[in-house]
This record gives structure tokens, sequence and C-alpha cells, in this order.
């Protein structure tokens, strides 16, 4: 699909369709939707986007869990837990993510909690942020979430741009967390990074559809693709070009396209 204006109104017509809360239920985004104070929805948002692979309604089923752990209040939970209060998190799995991995991610968060008031300050360290896309962020974010002591087993599951990852999690979790519109998906929470600066999420699917639009060279979903992908959706919108993963990913999901 060579025209521009052509492919953007093809685009706009199914970012309608799946930008709207009718999509929150089957999707890992429901799990922040449960919470009302800004820092549950960051906590319970990084869980659900960091265990976003495989079967969505396994996805979906773990982190309730998780959270009916953490009494559904994560961040009270995070804060002011007691080490007898862990025991059910010693039999957590899914997929590869394992206990050691998710005892890490709670003393993580509880170290930044005690000195922050929220996740945004862990990819944005200063007032401002400038650069053109959340690359920068994103490696600040991995370099500061292995800081302190850790399994190195557990770094597989913080992605880098360092390592051509197309890091399609968290910039799902970006976007969750910075985009702003008036549809009641996204939470729209975080000040710092503007929506123009994310990047579009880019796991298989999206990059197959994307391939067919003739938007990206290859099927290869690696930082390189989703950094071209964003560059080639910034042409039909410029300020929010990560609003086409509604459309990419509810044509790949949903359609099959």
């Amino acid at each position: 699909m060579h025209d521009v204006s052509q492919l953007k109104k093809y685009l706009d017509t199914k970012v309608r369709l799946y930008n709207q809360p009718a999509f929150i239920e089957k999707d890992p985004i429901c799990i922040p939707h449960s919470f009302s104070k800004k820092q549950d929805i960051e906590i319970s948002g990084l869980f659900a986007a960091t265990l976003a692979w495989g079967n969505r309604t396994t996805i979906i089923n773990n982190c309730r869990k998780l959270m009916s752990w953490m009494d559904n209040a994560p961040h009270d939970f995070i804060c002011n837990h007691t080490d007898t209060e862990l025991k059910p998190f010693v039999h957590f799995v899914h997929r590869t993510f394992n206990a050691t991995d998710l005892l890490y991610f709670i003393s993580l968060l509880q170290h930044h909690y005690r000195l922050h008031d929220s996740l945004e300050s862990a990819f944005v360290s200063d007032k401002k942020y400038t650069h053109e896309t959340v690359e920068a962020a994103l490696i600040h974010y991995h370099n500061y979430f292995f800081s302190i002591e850790h399994p190195e087993r557990t770094r597989k599951h913080v992605a880098t741009p360092v390592r051509n990852s197309a890091c399609k999690r968290l910039n799902m979790y970006l976007r969750w967390m910075v985009r702003k519109d008036n549809k009641g998906v996204d939470f729209g929470i975080w000040q710092k990074i503007k929506p123009s600066q994310l990047i579009c999420p880019l796991d298989v699917h999206v990059a197959r559809v994307a391939h067919r639009l003739e938007l990206i060279d290859n099927i290869k979903s690696d930082w390189k693709n989703a950094l071209l992908l964003t560059s080639k959706l910034k042409q039909l919108n410029p300020k929010d070009p990560a609003v086409y993963d509604y459309a990419l990913f509810g044509l790949g999901a949903e359609e099959r396209f």
C-alpha cells in the first residue's frame, strides 16, 4: 500500500475500531484498569506488560493471581510487605519468568518507591526528556533496574535496545502510561515523555502486518525495525505514532491480516 493518504485512512479506521474500552477486557491492560491510584496502575501495569507473552487468558489470570497476593493494593504491598507475606510468590511461574525473577522485581520496586513517588523516574531521571525517541529512556531503565544486587537470569526479562531487542512489552507499557486521548484505554498518567517520543510496540504479529503494508522491509521484530516502523508511522501522525499499535495489533491478532 504505497499511497500515504490511503494508508492513513485505512489505519485510522482500524484505530477507531480497536482503541475503545471494549478492547480492555481481553487485553493485559485490563489489569492496571482495576486500579485508580497512580502507583497501583504503574506497578500492576509493569507486571502485566512484563508477563504479556503467550496466551492472553493465561497472562491475565496469572496477573490477577499476583495482584490478589498483593491484597489488590500493589503499592502498599510493595512498600510494606513482610517476608512471611512473600511465601505464596515462591511458587509463581509464567513461562520462563519464575519466583526468582518475581522476588527481584518486588525488591527493586520496593527500593524504588522508598525513594520516588512514581515509576516514571526509573525511565527519566531528569525533569524533562528531550530525546527524539524513548530509546535513551529504555536504556536508562534497564541500567537502573539492575543497579542493585540481582540474579543474572532476570536480565533476560528486561529488554534493552542495546541488545537490538524490539522491547515490545516495555514500549507497550510506555504506551499505556504516556499516551493521552479520550478513548479510555491508555492512561496518560506520565508527563515527562511525550506521545511523539514513543516507539510502536513491535512483535512477530505486528511485524508481519507492517511488512505486508510495506512499512518495513522484512519481518524481523528487532529494535532497528521498531525505529523504522515508527518513523513511517510518524509520517501519518507525527504527534502520536504509537496510536497505530491498535491498528497493526488488531489486524494481526484479531483479523489475521
